[in-house]
């Protein structure tokens, strides 16, 4: 049998061109990880923990397990982080995203519906049927461009996804170091209230016995007095950064008693150098990443935009006729906006506008990066300059000064309220190399953050463990 042959240019031809573009279209399918794979890998290689979307009840179970196991001994910093990755609520809502973004590119990848329309009228003895098989042609052309740009869209999401959990990672590890050091300031602050507390009754003894002046007895209740408030502040102080803490890893009920070590981390042997810190930050921060990829895309949305601002409605259908007793009707219909009114102007000045909107934000998180490594540079080099004189010199040399002291009281040289005095002025340096070893911590994140959230040969320290 010879095959029959079918013009290119008839309606069938372009009626099953439009079919098969379709069914391609239709076979976009989301994938099985929902993009998260890429926040997992970039996540693990910036923290050296692993994030994880909760999606079923084993999930659930898993991911419990997995926390039970951390709280059940004192966590280190990288302990902290984890558990804000996995269980994070608010991580978790923005770990969603990933599924919407890739909806959005599933979507963009597959044709309108066609319509059908079926029509039957009668006249006298004679039957009209009228069927028409329609097709959205802008559609069809502008699919790919359209898949291309959520495509860039998705990435972006990922990026922005991922820079997110980078950012909850840093903030839980700079809470963390926070509480370790507001519980260290209590203990300290009840030394000195101890301190205090004791010269406060030595005062009032010897001020009933007239051997000490009213003045001298009211600065010491003073002293007492003031202690005591220096105490509530830090416990207080302690209670809101253990609670913040806790808000970042989203623990509830009995978990809520974690524990954390009675003391910070030990200050590096040296600091970090960097002598490329704003070509790092350039190349590895994702915020920059995104705001590329955003532009990118705008750039393709602005060409699509100017493709259709004649033309934003082209249908093309098959139309074919049947009445009694007369031949079979054939042919196409074609249905087309008439740009008589708007003429697309307004919505190419508009992706216009929006598109150097996306350029000028883009160079503003450029220039910002490069600041904010550089102030985040000097900001931790200070902070382990400090933390490490406070060590090196006023913390050892006030522990001679009080070892002297204590020489010379047992030598009846001094007396106690002297003893009493210099306590506390010790106490007050060692609280001073607290708050700079915190520092330097959350210096040392701040800098990591400003670099993408990974440092230059990471030791084991800069990771948290």
């Amino acid at each position: 049998m010879n095959p029959r042959i079918v013009s290119p240019g008839s309606p069938r031809t372009i009626i099953a061109f439009a079919l098969s573009a379709l069914l391609l279209g239709g076979c976009a399918t989301l994938s099985k990880d929902g993009g998260f794979d890429t926040v997992t890998q970039v996540t693990q290689d910036r923290t050296g923990k692993t994030a994880k979307v909760i999606r079923t009840d084993d999930d659930v179970a898993s991911v419990q397990s997995s926390i039970k196991a951390l709280l059940a001994k004192p966590l280190d910093a990288g302990d902290a982080v984890q558990i804000a990755l996995l269980n994070n609520r608010g991580l978790q809502a923005t770990y969603a995203e990933l599924g919407i973004a890739e909806a959005d590119l599933v979507q963009a990848g597959r044709l309108h519906n066609p319509g059908f329309t079926f029509k039957r009228t009668r006249q006298g003895d004679d039957v009209l049927i009228e069927r028409t098989f329609m097709v959205n042609l802008i559609n069809l052309i502008t699919a790919p461009l359209a898949k291309k740009i959520e495509g860039r869209r998705f990435e972006q999401v990922k990026l922005l996804v991922t820079n997110e959990a980078l950012r909850v990672a840093a903030e839980t590890r700079k809470t963390y170091f926070e509480a370790i050091a507001a519980d260290q300031s209590v203990t300290y602050a009840k030394q000195v209230n101890l301190v205090a507390e004791s010269g406060a009754d030595l005062a009032y003894q010897m001020g009933r016995g007239g051997n000490w002046s009213a003045l001298e007895q009211a600065r010491e209740q003073a002293f007492y007095a003031e202690a005591t408030a220096g105490v509530a502040r830090a416990t207080k102080a302690s209670v809101m950064a253990h609670e913040k803490l806790t808000r970042l890893m989203s623990l509830w009920g009995d978990d809520i008693k974690f524990q954390l070590p009675d003391r910070l981390p030990d200050l590096p042997v040296k600091p970090l150098e960097l002598d490329n810190a704003e070509s790092l930050a350039l190349q590895n921060r994702l915020d920059v990443q995104a705001g590329k990829l955003e532009t990118a895309g705008l750039a393709s949305s602005l060409g699509l935009t100017k493709t259709t601002r004649f033309v934003n409605v082209l249908d093309l259908g098959y139309v074919r006729n049947t009445q009694t007793g007369q031949p079979h009707e054939r042919g196409y219909e074609l249905s087309i906006e008439i740009p008589l009114f708007d003429w697309g102007g307004a919505r190419v000045s508009k992706a216009k506008s929006i598109y150097m909107q996306s350029v000028n934000r883009l160079a503003e998180t450029a220039i910002n990066a490069r600041s904010e490594v550089r102030e985040s540079y000097l900001g931790y080099r200070t902070s382990y300059d400090l933390a490490r004189h406070y060590r090196d010199n006023i913390v050892p040399l006030r522990k001679k000064i009080s070892d002297e002291n204590l020489l010379r009281y047992n030598g009846m040289l001094i007396g106690v309220f002297e003893l009493l005095a210099d306590a506390r002025e010790q106490v007050a340096s060692v609280n001073g190399y607290i708050d700079a070893l915190k520092d330097y911590w959350i210096a040392e994140t701040d800098l990591q953050t400003a670099l993408g959230g990974k440092l230059p040969n990471n030791s084991v320290a800069m990771k948290g463990q």
